[in-house]
């Protein structure tokens, strides 16, 4: 079975929200429109699912639930996890083209011994803050506790890191490209066209989303309402 949700479940799901009444249908190009948003969409609000999960796990609010929640999210983003060993190139260190969010950075080193010589990186985004820590008798960067810049690139202290390691979560793959059929308002699985990479449980969750923006462009108040409905429904039905 395959693991993302299914691009036809979702599409025919819409279709027949959208033509219950026969009189007209969503065709494919219209679908693939707001298909990549929606599901860019979904995978962002993870990360603000998860803060907020934790927040409320900090707070002690009804741990057990809320770690389950945890758990489930961070389950959810693995599968967007990805790891890459990126050389020095004119002093910095090029950011993976399809990066969404760096999760950590390392030396590149090897395993002797039974025992990693990688390094962990301290990430700092604040140009002040780095080059306070340059200057610093205290805290200036060694190889042992070495320190990156996060800006257009990666800028490491000490400049002798000449390679390293970044684990990062990657945006979702650019998700369909229909096929429209001839005079036929049909979906076609042929072709270029894929799965969501979202797993098959959000599948609800891109019909809602990507309903909404086409009942927006089609000014097709059953359906905005609807899918808002069904949101906030399920929103609900988490929170208990």
């Amino acid at each position: 079975m395959a693991y993302g949700a299914d691009i036809s479940v979702v599409y025919n799901t819409l279709k027949d929200l959208a033509n219950k009444d026969q009189q007209g249908f969503i065709s494919p190009t219209e679908f693939n429109r707001f298909a990549n948003i929606a599901q860019l969409n979904i995978f962002n609000g993870l990360f603000d699912e998860l803060k907020d999960a934790k927040r409320l796990s900090r707070s002690g609010g009804n741990p057990m639930r809320d770690k389950s929640r945890i758990k489930r999210i961070e389950e959810d983003l693995a599968y967007f996890s990805k790891k890459i060993t990126q050389p020095k190139a004119s002093g910095k260190f090029a950011k993976p083209d399809d990066l969404a969010r760096i999760i950590g950075v390392t030396t590149a080193g090897s395993i002797m011994l039974d025992q990693s010589t990688k390094k962990p990186i301290e990430l700092c985004y604040d140009e002040e803050k780095i080059e306070r820590i340059l200057v610093s008798n205290l805290s200036a960067p060694t190889a042992e506790f070495p320190v990156a810049l996060v800006s257009e690139f990666l800028h490491v202290f000490p400049t002798t890191v000449n390679k390293i390691e970044i684990r990062y979560y990657k945006y979702p793959e650019s998700t369909i490209s229909g096929v429209r059929e001839p005079n036929l308002p049909t979906y076609s699985l042929t072709g270029t066209s894929r799965d969501f990479e979202l797993p098959e449980h959000y599948t609800s969750d891109l019909v809602y989303e990507i309903g909404k923006m086409i009942g927006l462009n089609l000014r097709d108040t059953d359906i905005v309402n609807y899918t808002s409905q069904e949101m906030q429904t399920r929103k609900q039905a988490e929170t208990y």
